[in-house]
C-alpha cells in the first residue's frame, strides 16, 4: 500500500512544481521579451535487487520556450526589439554574463545602460556607459550614440555598441532570476549581423489563454493524487477490518 501513496505523493510535489512554472509564467505575460518556462514530468523507479520497488514522478522545469513574440511600436528612443534569434548580453549581480530578449532600456544615474531588471547591458569591452546627462540614441546594428544637450550642432558621439549574442549551437538553460545562461558559465560569442527595431519593444510569449487551462490542469492534476492517497487510507482501513474478522 505504501508504493501507492509514495506515487501518489512523487506526483503531488511534480503537480506543484508545475503549479509554480505556470505561476511564473502567468506572472511575466506582461514582461517585455520574456520567455515562458518548459516543464516535463518523468518517471523514475528506487530499484530493488530482483524488480523497481517503487515508482515516481520527477517534475521540474527543463528550459525556455524561444518562440519569438510580437513586436509592438512604443515610439520611445530606449526601447529595442531584436530581430531573429539573437539575444542581449547583459551582466548579471555577480559579475557574469547572462542574456535575455527584453529591451526596455534606461540609464541609471552613473550613466551606465540597463534594461527593464535593472542589469547593465554589455557591449564590447564591457557595460555600454554614456556621459550622465546625454540624449541617448540607438542605432539598429546595436550602436549607441550619445549628444551633448548643452551643444546641440555637435554630432553624436558613438559611446559603445551593444552585444547581441548569437545562441545557435550552444545550450542556454534558464535561472531563477529569469535570465537565460550557458551551463558552466560560458559566454555566447557575438553576432555581428543582428538587427535592433528601435522604438519597439518584443513582447512576453506568454499564452495567456493557454497559461490559464495550464495551471487549471495542475491544480487538477494535484486534488487527484490527494484522492490517491485518501483512497490507500480507506485500503488499509478496510484490510485491517479483514485481518481482524479472522
Amino acid at each position: 500500500m505504501d508504493r501507492m501513496i509514495y506515487s501518489a505523493l512523487s506526483g503531488m510535489d511534480a503537480a506543484m512544481t508545475r503549479q509554480r512554472a505556470v505561476a511564473n509564467n502567468l506572472a511575466n505575460a506582461g514582461t517585455p521579451g520574456f520567455r515562458a518556462e518548459t516543464f516535463s514530468t518523468t518517471a523514475a523507479h528506487v530499484t530493488g535487487q530482483s524488480f523497481d520497488v517503487r515508482g515516481m514522478a520527477q517534475g521540474a522545469v527543463r528550459g525556455a520556450d524561444m518562440t519569438a513574440g510580437v513586436i509592438s511600436h512604443t515610439g520611445r528612443d530606449l526601447d529595442v526589439a531584436v530581430v531573429g534569434e539573437a539575444l542581449i548580453a547583459l551582466q548579471a549581480a555577480d559579475g557574469s554574463e547572462v542574456y535575455s530578449r527584453r529591451g526596455d532600456l534606461s540609464t541609471d544615474v552613473t550613466g551606465t545602460l540597463i534594461n527593464g531588471d535593472g542589469l547593465p547591458v554589455m557591449g564590447q569591452g564591457g557595460p555600454v556607459v554614456v556621459p550622465a546627462g546625454w540624449d541617448v540614441s540607438i542605432g539598429k546594428d546595436g550602436r549607441v550614440f550619445a549628444a551633448d544637450p548643452a551643444a546641440p550642432d555637435a554630432p553624436a558621439e558613438e559611446v559603445g555598441r551593444i552585444k547581441l549574442a548569437s545562441p545557435e549551437g550552444s545550450p542556454l538553460f534558464k535561472g531563477l532570476d529569469n535570465q537565460l545562461r550557458v551551463p558552466g558559465g560560458g559566454i555566447l560569442p557575438a553576432d555581428e549581423t543582428a538587427e535592433l527595431v528601435t522604438g519597439s519593444l518584443e513582447q512576453s510569449n506568454v499564452d495567456t489563454a493557454g497559461t490559464l487551462v495550464q495551471m487549471i490542469d495542475a491544480q487538477r492534476s494535484f486534488e487527484r493524487r490527494a484522492k490517491l492517497i485518501s483512497t490507500a487510507e480507506q485500503l488499509d482501513q478496510a484490510s485491517s477490518r479483514l485481518m481482524s474478522l479472522s
